[in-house]
């Protein structure tokens, strides 16, 4: 297994990897609607949290040389279910052609770190 922190990405809100590696896969820690440059710092509405999010997935990936096209799972987390559901997914389609859609799980939860409206985590498969 290889346990990865990458330079540049998002600052970490608990103790964990930004990602572990393990034969083939690369599970990607669940990301938050910050930036690196101003941690715990959030944009308004689930529009713009949902880019964010996805920026810093993107992030993490990149600095393994992978890319959204690479990820074949997603969970998805929403404090606000009911509310965010139609306008998360409108916003997630964007990042995927039609018909490369990754598997996925979403789910509403009570709280979430920095009281963010989303969280994502990943499962990536290595080419090769």
């Amino acid at each position: 297994m290889a346990f990865h922190m990458i330079a540049g990405g998002p600052r970490p809100v608990a103790p964990f990897s930004h990602a572990v590696e393990a034969e083939g896969f690369v599970f990607v820690t669940g990301q938050m609607p910050d930036t690196p440059e101003a941690p715990g710092v959030l944009p308004e509405g689930i529009e713009a949290q949902t880019r964010a999010v996805m920026a810093n997935l993107r992030t993490v990936l990149n600095g393994l040389e992978l890319d959204l096209e690479h990820v074949v799972m997603a969970r998805i987390y929403l404090t606000r279910f009911k509310q965010d559901y139609a306008a998360m997914n409108a916003v997630w389609s964007s990042f995927f052609p039609a018909g490369r859609l990754p598997a996925r799980t979403c789910v509403g939860v009570t709280g979430l770190a920095y009281d963010a409206l989303i969280e994502i985590d990943l499962v990536a498969s290595r080419p090769g």
